[in-house]
């Protein structure tokens, strides 16, 4: 989900765990207390490599705690039954049609396997985004991935352009908080104008702070840097799970490198053959039925419910109001921020990435109707990748980056407004909101690549595709596409009918058990297997 509707059509989320679940806890309980409560060369093979980076030797030491680029926060916490985290940096080509030209540094993290003599390998995440720091997530999630450790190195990265590999600098943090406090559903020309303004502010300091490293970005890119990241591990294949957006870039890695693909699962699968305006559209689709259903959750409470309603349609129809009001006059959100419609719309989009958030969901649409919007201002705030004391992470930065590189379409005002009604009939609450996200990228400095990625990979090892039913910001269609789209005997689909972002760090054991047989034993699922 786009985070206010910007230059993004990939969700800029990991699944919801019990450490993201905290960092939102951590927000909404300040507000609580407060009130009262790539180019790079396109597709292809290798592209050429310097042999020297392939043969350079990592020097791991013990991990720092993360840059603000990456959000923050203490150094990672011991490992389950000891050990502590390990990190180092890897030389890539910033280019990889100059590799031997000028050379970048990619952030490492891994924790060792638990029982070396059965060691398989590295095992390489990729959390999602783009923009997603896989040097915060990877030991936040650690105790979900324990299994896989008796096996694997865990492994994951700061991909180019985020956290603090050469990460993406745009604007201030005082200009993105106006940035993001954007009217990005405008109602008339001058809001139109303020808005194209706004995106072009961003993207010329994007240009001014990063310019030359924009065009080299992008996911295919990072697909390379995997396989040099394989190659310098010491593994002959690449073992790999990838959730959200990590999807997208492992299906580009498999088609690049199919004869490289080890075991490998993607999880919370991005469509790869739809469009930026087609993934929009699904995204639409996928946020108003989470809404729906949270809805219907909240009906099926009755008096316990605090949202005015008796069936989920009228409660619907209060947010749709909710939403109307904050866009004519915002509301007193946190110290002298307010909260408005595009932050209020952000916010409850954050909430419906996992059913844990539907609390705090429901008591921020409650308080806000009654003209408090803290609670609602933080669940943005963490979408955004803002921080209490005003500082961001570089995530949006380098989502905006990733996604426009990659994304060749470039949508006028026009060609926008022409395209609202199938937005809107897609979500009444999303619509407007992932509707006008078509501009993002139309003031970016660097073409695109693609019209979508191509990830046909034959010849390739099984790779299991897990798509979630109440899937909001990568809809449950997405895994059959990418599983079709991988080809006959690569894509092997597994279906989770639950809620929230993802599926395996849900904690169903149907899913797990499959995804750990395949990484751990080898033993592919059946093609079409449901866990309920």
């Amino acid at each position: 989900m786009p985070a206010t509707s910007r230059p993004v059509r990939r969700t800029a989320h990991r699944p919801a765990t019990r450490r993201r679940a905290a960092v939102v806890a951590a927000a909404t309980a300040a507000v609580l207390v407060v009130a009262g409560c790539s180019g790079g060369g396109g597709q292809g093979s290798d592209g050429g490599r310097a042999q020297d980076l392939s043969a350079q030797e990592l020097e791991w030491s013990e991990c720092m705690a993360p840059s603000v680029a990456e959000g923050g926060g203490p150094s990672p916490s011991p490992l389950p039954g000891g050990g502590t985290w390990e990190c180092a940096f890897m030389d890539a080509p910033l280019d990889y049609s100059r590799p031997d030209g000028e050379t970048i540094e990619l952030a490492l993290i891994r924790a060792r396997a638990g029982d070396p003599a059965k060691r398989i390998g590295s095992l390489l995440f990729n959390f999602g985004g783009p923009g997603g720091s896989g040097i915060t997530a990877l030991p936040s999630f650690a105790q979900d991935y324990e299994k896989l450790r008796s096996r694997y190195d865990l492994v994951s990265f700061d991909p180019r352009g985020v956290g603090r590999s050469q990460p993406v600098e745009c604007e201030d943090d005082r200009a993105l908080d106006a940035f993001f406090a954007l009217d990005s559903t405008p109602d008339d020309n001058a809001e139109v104008k303020t808005y194209q303004e706004g995106l072009r502010k961003f993207a010329d300091a994007c240009e001014k702070n990063s310019g030359a490293d924009l065009p080299h970005v992008g996911t295919a890119d990072a697909a390379r840097d995997m396989d040099l990241m394989r190659e310098v591990l010491g593994d002959d294949k690449l073992y790999y799970f990838g959730i959200s957006y990590g999807t997208e870039l492992g299906g580009v890695y498999a088609h690049l490198f199919p004869e490289r693909v080890g075991r490998a699962v993607f999880d919370a699968v991005v469509d790869p053959t739809a469009t930026a305006e087609q993934g929009s559209i699904g995204q639409a689709k996928g946020f108003q039925l989470a809404l729906g259903n949270f809805a219907k959750d909240c009906v099926a409470r009755a008096e316990d419910c605090r949202l005015p309603g008796s069936t989920p349609a009228e409660i619907e129809e209060f947010v749709v109001g909710l939403l109307a009001e904050l866009d004519k006059r915002p509301i007193d959100g946190i110290g002298e921020r307010r909260l408005t419609q595009t932050q209020a719309t952000n916010g409850i989009a954050q909430a419906l990435y996992s059913k844990e958030y539907w609390p705090y969901l429901e008591q921020g649409l409650d308080e806000a109707d009654g003209g408090n919007g803290g609670l609602l201002l933080a669940l943005s705030d963490s979408m955004n990748g803002r921080e209490q004391n005003g500082t961001y992470s570089n995530s949006q930065s380098a989502n905006a980056a990733i996604n426009c590189v990659d994304d060749k379409a470039r949508y006028s005002v026009e060609q926008t407004r022409a395209r609202l009604p199938a937005f809107r009939e897609a979500s009444p609450v999303f619509g407007d909101f992932l509707g006008w996200g078509l501009l993002g990228c139309s003031a970016w400095p660097v073409p695109g690549t693609w019209a979508h990625p191509d990830v046909s990979a034959p010849g390739a090892a099984p790779i299991v595709v897990i798509g979630n039913t109440g899937d909001p910001a990568t809809p449950y269609a997405g895994a059959r596409a990418m599983a079709d789209a991988l080809g006959p005997g690569v894509g092997v689909e597994l279906t989770y009918k639950g809620q929230g972002h993802g599926a395996y760090n849900s904690g169903d054991a149907c899913v797990q058990r499959a995804v750990d047989a395949y990484l751990l034993q080898g033993k592919v699922p059946a093609g079409g297997t449901v866990c309920p």
